[in-house]
């Protein structure tokens, strides 16, 4: 059995998920496994938790893949493993709730491809970010090549790709690859404030805009606005929406039941 390198809480309606596995948090194929089981429990407890912020211990959030098991990997067995991974990345990016990365330290390689498939990032000013695989002879494998440049353009994506290099966390929040950058101390304060501020928001609509969002990257504009007029005509229909509608217009707090 293997050793328990990831757990989750779940605090007043946000799931917290924490990698230890140190000194560097590397994706192993323990924390992989783990992660998605967690990610299944969560899914059926959905009505439980509002949001997920997913983070790591010590001086790493994740610090890439396990280097030491690839000298033996051949191309059939590294299909494999990326499909383990691929399948661990889209339940996260696909989880019905919004998730929060609470980027703590070093976010490389498969650490960096795991955060890009979170709604939100959150950086320590000591994080530092990199997508480093070319220094190995290979290339981001798990979504680096196609998750990046849509979050900061395909020429920085190049950049940080062709060459390997890491940079700041304020050079990730200049160029969109995190949210927003805080003081370590400050990093799940700021996370929480975050999910906290979203779990106040019906979750019917918050489910709608992160499909929208999502699945409509992946078409064209004239598709994406399709699917947007069908998530907006369904919530119209929503009690959520009614009672949006008339607290505005009372002038009061909304009170929403997610129906």
């Amino acid at each position: 059995m293997s050793e328990q390198v990831v757990s989750y809480v779940i605090e007043d309606e946000i799931a917290i998920i924490t990698i230890n596995n140190p000194p560097m948090n590397p994706l192993t194929n323990a924390v992989r496994e783990q992660i998605l089981e967690i990610m299944h429990e969560l899914r059926e407890k959905q009505d439980e938790i509002k949001v997920v912020i997913l983070t790591g211990t010590g001086k790493a959030f994740v610090a890439g893949a396990d280097i030491k098991s690839f000298p033996d990997l051949t191309q059939e067995t590294a299909k494999a493993r990326l499909k383990k991974t691929r399948v661990l990345y889209q339940q996260m990016e696909d989880f019905t709730r919004p998730v929060i990365c609470a980027v703590n330290g070093f976010c490389l390689g498969g650490g960096l491809e795991l955060a890009m498939t979170c709604d939100i990032r959150i950086a320590a000013t000591t994080a530092q970010f990199g997508q480093p695989e070319i220094n190995l002879g290979i290339i981001p494998g798990g979504g680096g090549t196609q998750r990046l440049p849509r979050l900061v353009g395909s020429g920085i994506a190049k950049e940080l790709i062709y060459t390997g290099q890491f940079i700041s966390a304020e050079r990730a929040e200049a160029i969109g690859l995190v949210n927003k950058v805080v003081e370590p101390e400050d990093l799940m304060t700021e996370a929480k404030k975050m999910a906290n501020r979203i779990a106040g928001k019906p979750m019917l609509a918050v489910r709608a805009a992160k499909e929208a969002i999502n699945h409509g990257l992946n078409m064209t504009l004239h598709e994406g606005l399709d699917l947007e007029s069908m998530h907006w005509s369904y919530l119209c229909g929503t009690e959520d929406q009614k009672e949006g509608a008339h607290a505005f217009i009372e002038k009061r707090k909304p009170k929403f039941v997610g129906r």
